[in-house]
């Protein structure tokens, strides 16, 4: 069986664009890297349902969204959404509503697109936070909820919305105030729809959260990394497997993956923290099946291969000198 992955990259150095990688999950390997999009940092992705790429764009001095149709004979970018400024952080795709949502770290916006990339609406975040990185809003995710909100984590100001966009306008239902310092980066919600885990990059920790009537509300905080590590970290990129019984968050600087246990009562137990066998570990996904899971590391160019245990959720070392540029988005297609 062949699984079919696209990674994000920077293109600073030695990366091109976007790159095909397989799976051989007979094998258990990686292999047969390509450059599947000439492009200029596609630092996230996302697909929509009738096979249309959507990645982070840099065009020249702007930045925003490409539109590539991965079913066409010569796959290559065939439309680019751009404004001046700096490249949105995150995108994803409403497949049932046709919009496609990006989040801009450094102008702490969200906006909605038109599945061609027209602007549709903005929304404009303000504010600041305890730590140096939080010198103004720094949205860095934008997804859906659920049960059809959109949720928006912003880094800079600790606070989560639960919006709605209709009628080219975003109204914000709630917004959950994290501890200070926090950092909110990325959110899963698990099968029952009711529960939802926070990563905080500033913080290395992760919040637990319960969800109803579109309102967050807090449960449990726990520590991605060791208490006696005294070193700088990010939490990073987070993920849930699909039975709602194991939680992944990657840790950039502790380089490694933190592998919880999620308990009947949806609290969190570590149960692993593994080495990713590399450096800033920015994003991870597990494959289809969820009996793999792919690192890519961004400063030593390198991806990481790891079974998974269905039962236990363990992560088990298979491959980790698979050659990557500045992969830091990888994407299951």
């Amino acid at each position: 069986m062949i699984d079919n992955i696209l990674i994000g990259t920077y293109t600073k150095k030695d990366s091109k664009g976007i790159y095909s990688v397989q799976l051989d999950t007979e094998k258990k390997q990686l292999q047969d890297l390509e450059l599947l999009v000439p492009t200029s940092n596609p630092t996230y992705l996302s697909v929509s349902s009738d096979n249309t790429l959507y990645s982070v764009v840099k065009d020249g001095e702007k930045g925003g969204l490409a539109k590539t149709d991965l079913s066409d004979t010569e796959i290559k970018v065939n439309k680019i959404a751009s404004a001046p400024g700096t490249p949105p952080a995150y995108v994803s795709v409403d497949d049932k509503n046709k919009i496609v949502y990006d989040a801009n770290y450094h102008e702490g916006t969200v906006h909605a697109y038109s599945q061609d990339l027209d602007v549709l609406g903005e929304f404009q975040n303000s504010g600041s936070g305890p730590k140096e990185e939080q010198d103004g809003s720094h949205l860095h995710y934008v997804d859906q909820t659920p049960d059809g909100h959109l949720v928006a984590c912003d880094l800079g100001t600790d606070e989560v919305f639960i919006l709605d966009f209709k009628d080219s306008k975003f109204t914000t239902l709630s917004t959950y105030h994290t501890e200070p310092g926090f950092g909110p980066r990325h959110i899963v919600f698990a099968p029952n729809k009711k529960i939802a885990y926070l990563a905080g990059e500033l913080a290395s920790q992760v919040e637990v959260l319960s969800y109803e009537e579109n309102k967050f509300t807090h449960v449990q905080t726990v520590s991605t990394i060791p208490s006696d590590y005294s070193e700088h970290n990010g939490a990073a990129a987070i993920r849930i497997d699909s039975t709602g019984r194991f939680l992944y968050v990657s840790n950039r600087g502790f380089d490694s993956i933190a592998v919880f246990k999620i308990q009947t009562d949806y609290q969190l137990d570590l149960i692993q923290n593994i080495s990713v066998e590399g450096s800033f570990p920015r994003d991870f996904a597990l494959n289809p099946s969820e009996e793999f899971i792919v690192v890519a590391n961004q400063n030593t160019d390198n991806l990481t291969l790891f079974g998974r245990n269905n039962e236990d959720g363990k992560l088990t070392l298979l491959q980790k000198d698979f050659h990557a540029p500045e992969g830091v988005c990888v994407y299951f297609n």
